[in-house]
């Protein structure tokens, strides 16, 4: 059983029988399907039937013939509507299944994006006609979570945020610096740090650690695509799962200045969402990537 399942508002889901059945009507009714030619050169399926607009679940496998439909793997996906990131992307391939995931240098985070890629059918087909010259424009991310919570934004005035700001870009200017082998930048990054770990334990003596940290973005557990974030809720939207009528919350969220939207089940959210407010959580990371034509 996919943990992640709940986050789309399956959180009743607890039988094999009853996954099996559901997976069953999906291939039978899909709202999207796709075709695509593997890395072994067999066929690929990709089947998607949505339970709401933006959140459902995709099967794929392969057609044995016309009416036979062998699957590999599912996961439930929830479509992102933003578009994250603009920085170039490499793919690489899972062990286990014709399953990929993404691969991103986003100097906003300090640490390499991993997130699961949704669109496999569409990697595929571009990479039979392109090759290795296969390139991405723009990736859009989205996040399921099934445990969050809701925490206070930290007050400031108007001459503190516009120093946070331009703190911000001048980290960004640094970092894309650094990777550029400039070292300079390296070498005031680092005094950054020093800097701003001094800061805060001095800080943290004193002061609730949420009250000097207003997010953060890093990995979580052993799955490459998993994290823990807090980051400023910047709007909301509350969808119904069609058939199990379970609540689900959507937030767009800013987390180190990275802009995705994440999707929790309203059981498994604490406190009250509201723009503004901060989200803290474990997510799932996800991404559509948009190709080159």
């Amino acid at each position: 059983m996919h943990r992640f399942l709940r986050a789309i508002g399956f959180s009743d889901l607890k039988k094999k029988e009853q996954l099996d059945e559901l997976i069953k009507k999906i291939i039978e009714m899909p709202d999207i399907e796709k075709l695509a030619i593997d890395s072994d050169g067999s066929e690929f399926s990709e089947i998607t039937h949505m339970f709401n607009e933006r959140v459902g679940i995709t099967v794929c496998g392969q057609f044995q013939d016309r009416d036979l439909f062998s699957m590999d793997y599912y996961y439930p996906v929830f479509t992102g509507r933003e578009i994250s990131t603009d920085e170039q992307v490499d793919i690489e391939r899972h062990v286990g299944n014709e399953s990929y995931a993404g691969i991103c240098d986003e100097m906003r985070l300090g640490v390499t994006l991993i997130f699961y890629l949704q669109n496999v059918a569409d990697f595929l087909n571009q990479r039979s006609v392109y090759g290795a010259s296969l390139k991405n424009i723009t990736t859009i991310l989205s996040a399921l979570s099934v445990n969050g919570k809701i925490i206070l934004p930290i007050g400031k005035n108007e001459e503190q945020i516009r120093n946070t700001e331009k703190n911000r870009l001048n980290h960004n200017y640094l970092m894309a610096a650094a990777r550029d082998g400039d070292e300079e930048a390296i070498e005031s990054l680092t005094l950054e740090d020093i800097d701003l770990y001094s800061m805060i334990s001095k800080r943290v003596e004193k002061e609730d650690v949420f009250s000097i940290v207003e997010s953060y973005f890093m990995p979580y557990g052993i799955e490459s695509d998993q994290y823990s974030i807090m980051g400023q809720i910047m709007d909301i939207e509350k969808i119904e799962n069609n058939l199990t009528k379970e609540n689900l919350i959507l937030m767009k969220v800013n987390s180190n200045d990275l802009i995705f939207d994440v999707c929790i089940n309203e059981k498994d959210l604490i406190g009250v969402p509201e723009v503004g407010r901060r989200f803290k959580g474990n997510i799932w990371m996800q991404g559509k990537v948009n190709f080159m034509d």
